[in-house]
């Protein structure tokens, strides 16, 4: 550290993956929000070339798609780090393993929480979490509905999105294509299953409106099958892994959002700030993000024509879609902004520093950070 109050801090998250779903995302966002705050900031872990691109050129990211790869990349910059923020239960374990290790200086492990659900579900994974648990400087929850869940206490800290280049909402709803967009894994969790219910209860298939679904995984035949068998097939689309989900944003007139157990919802937030009306099942975070807006834009969990009503109701309405897509947009940069995040987990971090026992890292002093954290490119 600087050892002046407020001043920069030397962070390394971790995340042992070689994807970039919404974890992925939400560190690269966090890092890039850190960086342009003057922090020297650093990612372990991840699609490297995607997060780099997320997190932008003052964020050093370096692989970690495994274990072995995330130990060795994470040993290269943890002499000079202020604080390990660490993401999922194999990240946590190599931190508190890394700051442990490191000599000279304690270094505190912060661990975001993204699931609602307690570490360990599996032997191995309840043998690590005795080894995390006490070793934590401090943990954060993504929603107050992740907090609830988690063992242990936790800060609730929501992610942030940026708004539209430009700051612009988006198109109104009279101008925007007759589609509804669901945006998110073909994973049992996520429940797109219900989704495409959903869709079918409404009707809008009669009436010219197309489902698409943006998002690869296991259960793409399933769904194909599904769709076939409601006759569909003219009418719902599996777009696979997409890189252009900003710009559908930007047409789409409804994004739909099933999930019955999310922790708060990237591509709910995403929607949010570009001017995208969303109909999500009311549990999870979804309540945190969309409570009060308007009745249509809940519907109950797990019940595909509830869904489809709300769906027919919004898609009735570009007056009603207007209004829901403005208050949801004034909410976003009200309550989930970067700048916002950023600054929240700067105080997260700067508790447990204050509550670290022992030196702490020179971090910055006579630029040794630069040395350690390099220039910001990918490697």
């Amino acid at each position: 550290m600087t050892g002046a109050p407020g001043g920069p801090l030397t962070v390394v998250h971790v995340v042992v993956s070689g994807a970039f779903a919404g974890v992925e995302a939400h560190v690269a966002r966090l890092a890039r929000a850190q960086a342009e705050h003057g922090d020297r900031v650093a990612v372990v872990g991840g699609d490297v070339g995607r997060v780099g691109e997320a997190a932008g050129p003052g964020v050093r990211v370096l692989a970690g798609r495994s274990p072995r790869e995330a130990w060795a990349s994470l040993s290269a910059v943890r002499a000079r780090a202020d604080v390990l923020h660490a993401h999922m239960t194999t990240a946590e374990l190599l931190a508190v393993v890394a700051a442990h290790a490191t000599t000279g200086h304690r270094v505190p492990v912060v661990a975001t929480r993204h699931f609602a659900q307690v570490r360990g579900r599996s032997l191995p994974g309840r043998a690590a979490a005795r080894v995390i648990g006490p070793r934590l400087a401090a943990q954060i929850a993504i929603s107050g509905y992740v907090a609830a869940a988690v063992d242990g206490p936790s800060v609730v800290v929501p992610p942030g999105v940026p708004g539209p280049v430009g700051g612009s909402g988006g198109p109104r709803a009279a101008d925007r294509e007759p589609v509804v967009l669901m945006v998110q894994r073909l994973e049992p969790e996520k429940r797109t299953d219900l989704g495409v219910r959903a869709f079918a209860a409404s009707g809008l298939a009669a009436r010219g409106w197309r489902l698409d679904v943006a998002g690869g995984g296991s259960l793409r035949d399933d769904l194909e099958r599904l769709v076939r068998a409601g006759g569909l097939t003219g009418s719902v689309r599996l777009l696979g892994e997409r890189r252009d989900v900003a710009d559908r944003m930007a047409r789409a007139s409804l994004l739909l959002a099933p999930c019955p157990a999310e922790g708060l919802g990237l591509s709910v937030l995403e929607a949010m700030a570009a001017g995208l009306p969303v109909v999500a099942a009311a549990a999870g975070g979804h309540v945190e993000t969309l409570g009060g807006l308007d009745p249509a834009a809940l519907w109950r969990p797990g019940d595909a024509l509830d869904g489809g009503r709300c769906l027919a109701v919004l898609a009735g309405s570009p007056t009603r879609r207007d209004a829901l897509a403005d208050a949801a947009r004034d909410r976003q940069r009200r309550d989930h902004t970067p700048a916002a995040q950023a600054a929240a987990t700067d105080a997260v971090y700067r508790d447990a520093l204050r509550r670290a026992p022992g030196p702490r890292a020179a971090g910055w002093r006579a630029g040794r950070g630069d040395a350690v954290l390099g220039s910001g490119r990918p490697s």
